[in-house]
């Protein structure tokens, strides 16, 4: 399920969030309303001479269409990509078009043209958001050449220059380019952070999940101890009513024996929840480490586990499934990116418990190094043999960081090839957890 999250594109995670309809209404409304009131003090209390009926019919037009979609669809509405791109774009050639007949790119509300554009890039496909900007642009330019005038008072005419409207053209040609891109990566994060988050989630379900089933067995062995225990009086019954007829001796004997092995294992398993559940649960650290490392010995690379520090007085944690699964993926990771060897290292003292995992591949690139932990960064080289550069390691990261830990990626590089990630937590923490 993690590889499919994986490896999904980016266009299509962005794309899954629809624009809901109501809040693309809303906002039209606001639209319509402040150019009404701005043509109202502009024609009746500035008194300004202004194109007035161009302008209702203008403002009129997105009033009708936002009434339309308001009666036509419900609120819940979520509009497809398509579609948000023919009313971003509608609203945008409507402003366009009013402020051609008052003044162009002299009009001081010319920069409200990025406003659809950066809309669309933070809720919108890449390559609808591209069209649209380039209609944008294409826009400002034909304000650039408006022969109407911009309202003034009568008899007052103002000549903006040419330089100063090469100037406005590349004022709001840069702002809409400079917003739009970040509204696009904000968004963009936003929702690589959301289904990231999502997937850690469902990782810990998971490992929980695992977890109670002890409990499971446990309210399984009491419930069928009951209906059991009446089968074995009833076979003992039988057996001895049936003890001289050979026709049903031995399937009475084999009905009765059968019985009491069940009983037997249900009796192991109440007995492993509960007299066991503690050692199971709380187990020191390199009890832990050596079932982490466990499962990755079975293959081609040498994985060694160096304790530095004594086993006397080291942690006894609780059985932690973030902790686990953060460390058993580092662990992963290393092993697929290394030549030969990966080396798990353990030392803890009064004040801290570290962890650190090398493997001897090529190491991470300089440009993956500074990204290393987000989720979904992907594209890497072969020659990156460090791992754990997906979402993976971006689970593991955000668990290893709720449990207290703090880590440290970097290559080994000058002393010997390959990458090394440090796991550090307080002492007080690893100890805390057995307590909890």
């Amino acid at each position: 399920m993690v590889d499919n999250v994986e490896s999904s594109s980016e266009e299509d995670r962005h794309s899954s969030r629809r624009l809901r309809l109501q809040t693309l209404v809303r906002l039209r409304w606001l639209a319509v309303g402040g150019q009404a009131v701005t043509v109202f003090i502009v024609a009746f209390w500035l008194k300004f001479p202004l194109p007035l009926v161009a302008c209702a019919v203008l403002i009129a037009a997105l009033a009708a269409v936002n009434f339309y979609l308001m009666i036509r669809y419900p609120p819940t509405h979520r509009l497809y990509p398509g579609a948000a791109f023919a009313l971003l774009g509608f609203d945008l050639l409507q402003l366009c078009a009013l402020l051609f007949i008052t003044g162009g790119l002299a009009n001081p509300f010319a920069a409200l043209v990025c406003v659809p554009v950066i809309i669309s890039f933070a809720s919108q496909p890449i390559r609808f958001s591209t069209v649209l900007i380039f209609i944008a642009m294409v826009c400002i330019t034909i304000l650039a050449f408006s022969p109407f005038p911009l309202p003034w008072f009568d008899g007052v005419e103002i000549n903006v220059h040419t330089v100063m409207q090469f100037g406005v053209w590349c004022s709001i040609a840069s702002t809409m380019a400079f917003a739009a891109f970040y509204a696009y990566r904000v968004s963009m994060e936003a929702s690589q952070l959301a289904d990231a988050l999502a997937a850690t989630e469902l990782v810990l379900q998971r490992e929980k999940h695992l977890s109670q089933l002890d409990g499971l067995a446990a309210a399984a062995a009491h419930e069928l101890g009951t209906p059991l225990a009446t089968i074995s009086v009833v076979a003992k019954e039988m057996e001895r009513e049936l003890k001289d007829d050979d026709r049903f001796r031995e399937d009475v004997q084999l009905l009765r024996s059968q019985s009491e092995r069940c009983r037997d294992i249900l009796r192991r398993l109440a007995t492993l929840s509960a007299e066991g559940e503690a050692h199971l649960r709380r187990l020191p650290l390199s009890s832990m480490m050596e079932e982490i490392v466990a499962p990755h010995r079975e293959f081609a690379i040498k994985l060694e586990l160096i304790e530095k520090s004594p086993r006397k007085g080291e942690p006894v944690t609780d059985r932690n499934a973030g902790i686990m699964y953060g460390l058993g993926n580092l662990i992963e990771n290393a092993v697929d990116y290394a030549r030969q060897k990966v080396t798990v290292t353990v030392e803890h003292d009064a004040r801290k418990v570290r962890i650190t995992v090398e493997d001897d591949g090529e190491g991470y690139s300089s440009d993956i190094l500074t990204r290393i932990g987000e989720p979904y960064v992907t594209k890497r080289q072969r020659e990156d043999r460090a791992g754990g550069l997906g979402l993976g390691l971006f689970i593991a990261k955000t668990l290893l960081e709720r449990s207290g830990a703090s880590l440290v990626f970097e290559n080994r590089m000058p002393e010997a090839a390959g990458a090394r990630v440090r796991v550090e937590w307080p002492r007080m923490l690893i100890d805390a957890n057995s307590t909890k």
